[in-house]
């Protein structure tokens, strides 16, 4: 078995208005039992320890404690405890099944048809049954293996539309077309399910079927549910593993240089050194402060606080005090679930209990929605190659990263939880251990797995008309197909153009058939409006649709 932040300052990326976070009044779960474990000299060979797994490997980092040569070690995160000095790791149970992974917006799940969805490698179908009770199985049909999430919801049950199997909301076969009028269905032919729970606004879902669902571990977020509490939520599939998208949501110090000029908030020349405090550590994560170290000193500052919770849930969060006395509260929710090999789901929630203002208050979902987007295509390009490269390098990060206080203190964290609890996942990147996928990438990447998969994942079959051919690079596919009120600003925008093509068209044929003057002046300033208005509407539509590309400037 074996793997499983951007940082709050992101949230200003993608909602200007909240661009200050403090403390989270969410706790981690007490600490549970631990081993420390000391690894024999014997097994360090060329800087690695091998453990035969099947193809895989399982490798430690060698010269633990070592220094860094010629670094200034002020500077240089190092291996410090007196544990990693010796060799010794701190080992903790851990089983990746165990755990409630975020499946999907609860409001964006889609009435009428199946949704595929994936967890490390497993996939699951998410649907709504006759009564709109949600359900969850294995994704595969007990007949002959076809994906149910390519079926059809027929009379409120999931139909196989390979053979027409019909299962109810308990995941027994309850038709199947091909039997004789008398024969009765056998008990074999039922599909898996999984345990699924709605929790505000996020469907969850528990992966083990040995163990009964743990209600407890349900992440809760308490500023969700506070008065007048508002969020903004977006879902986006990204093209590199969970632990990296983690990695570089905990990551504040990225924000000014790659998402410069992004908005009003995001400025290179504001880059600078940062300041980290770890406050707490657990087998479940960790949690802390952090803030630019510029701004320690000021009266009444009040720094950002992160937390990391088990297996994939971070939570940067604020309290502000304003003028009048009256204290508010922001949240920057990153929920990102393994969904297969180098590949990723996020749901991002920013909310706050403050009032909009100003020109705020005017700005629409959808727009907030794509430039979500478009930071996370700012970063695509260094997120996917640092994947390609760890796998590989095949060596844990500590051989890799060069990682400083100032800028990488969470990173670290994050890695050395890995380490703790990576043996309990499918594959794993953590700082002085790694296990590589026992599956290379390359196999989910074949044209059959690659048309199955991608087929099935979209809660509409198929796009809006032949201009969104299917590509998971593509904006589009990434969010907009996951966002019900994006897709229905694209569908509605789309028929507005054509609507306006149509009447500039008209238009022009009644300024060339009309003869008064002033009749065909008016006729001439219709066309020009309705194009200049189908041009705006084609611009709203490339808004949501096309991917960012990054022009240097010195081009």
């Amino acid at each position: 078995m074996h793997p499983t932040p951007k940082s709050f300052t992101k949230m200003a990326l993608q909602q200007p208005f909240l661009f200050e976070l403090l403390h989270s009044t969410t706790s981690l779960t007490p600490r549970t039992p631990f081993v420390s474990v000391q690894i024999p000299q014997i097994y360090l060979h060329n800087n690695k320890q091998i453990k035969k797994h099947g193809r895989s490997c399982y490798a430690i980092a060698g010269n633990i404690g070592a220094e860094v040569d010629g670094e200034d070690q002020s500077v240089v995160l190092q291996d410090t405890s007196l544990e990693e000095l010796r060799g010794q790791r701190e080992i903790v149970g851990y089983d990746w099944t165990e755990e409630w992974y975020p499946l999907y917006l609860t409001k964006n799940i889609p009435d009428d048809a199946p949704l595929g969805l994936t967890v490390f490698d497993k996939q699951v179908v998410l649907y709504k049954d006759g009564s709109g009770q949600l359900r969850c199985f294995e994704d595969r049909c007990p007949h002959r293996l076809a994906k149910l999430s390519e079926g059809q919801l027929y009379d409120g049950k999931l139909e196989c539309l390979y053979h027409g199997w019909q299962f109810d909301g308990d995941g027994k076969c309850v038709k199947i077309p091909q039997l004789p009028e008398n024969a009765k269905i056998p008990r074999s032919a039922c599909a898996k399910t999984y345990e699924i729970r709605d929790s505000q606004g996020v469907v969850w879902i528990w992966m083990s079927h040995r163990t009964p669902p743990n209600i407890n571990k349900i992440p809760w977020f308490e500023n969700f549910e506070r008065k007048g509490f508002r969020d903004n939520s977006t879902t986006h599939e990204l093209p590199y593993d969970h632990s990296i998208l983690l990695e570089n949501l905990m990551d504040p110090a990225h924000v000014p240089i790659s998402h410069d000029r992004t908005d009003f908030t995001a400025k290179r020349e504001d880059a600078g050194p940062l300041f980290f405090e770890v406050t707490e550590r657990s087998n479940r994560g960790f949690a802390g402060w952090w803030g630019k170290e510029k701004d320690q000193g000021k009266a009444n500052y009040t720094p950002n606080f992160l937390r990391f919770e088990a297996p994939c849930v971070l939570h940067n969060s604020r309290e502000i005090v304003d003028e009048n006395g009256e204290k508010h509260y922001f949240s920057g929710l990153f929920l990102c679930r393994p969904s297969g090999q180098g590949k990723s789901m996020l749901i991002v929630r920013f909310g706050t209990t403050r009032k909009s203002t100003g020109i705020l208050k005017f700005i629409p979902n959808w727009f907030i929605h794509q430039n979500a987007s478009k930071v996370f295509e700012q970063d695509m390009g260094f997120l996917s190659s640092q994947n390609e490269i760890l796998m590989k390098e095949g060596v844990p990060t500590k051989r890799l990263y060069l990682n400083l206080k100032s800028s990488d203190t969470w990173v670290t964290e994050y890695r050395k939880w890995m380490d703790k609890v990576g043996h309990g996942m499918p594959y794993h990147f953590g700082h002085n251990t790694i296990f590589l996928p026992q599956q290379p990438a390359v196999v989910e990447h074949a044209p059959a797995g690659f048309v199955a998969n991608f087929s099935a994942s979209q809660p509409a079959k198929g796009g809006i008309g032949e201009m969104y051919a299917p590509n998971p690079a593509n904006r589009y596919f990434r969010h907009v197909v996951h966002c019900r009120e994006c897709s229905n600003v694209v569908k509605a925008f789309e028929t507005w153009k054509k609507t306006l093509c149509v009447i500039a068209l008209l238009s022009t044929a009644f300024a060339i058939l009309v003869s008064g003057r002033q009749w065909k002046a008016v006729f001439l300033l219709s066309t020009s409006l309705c194009l200049a208005g189908a041009y705006a509407c084609s611009k709203v539509i490339a808004m949501n649709t096309i991917n960012f590309i990054r022009t240097h400037r010195r081009l």
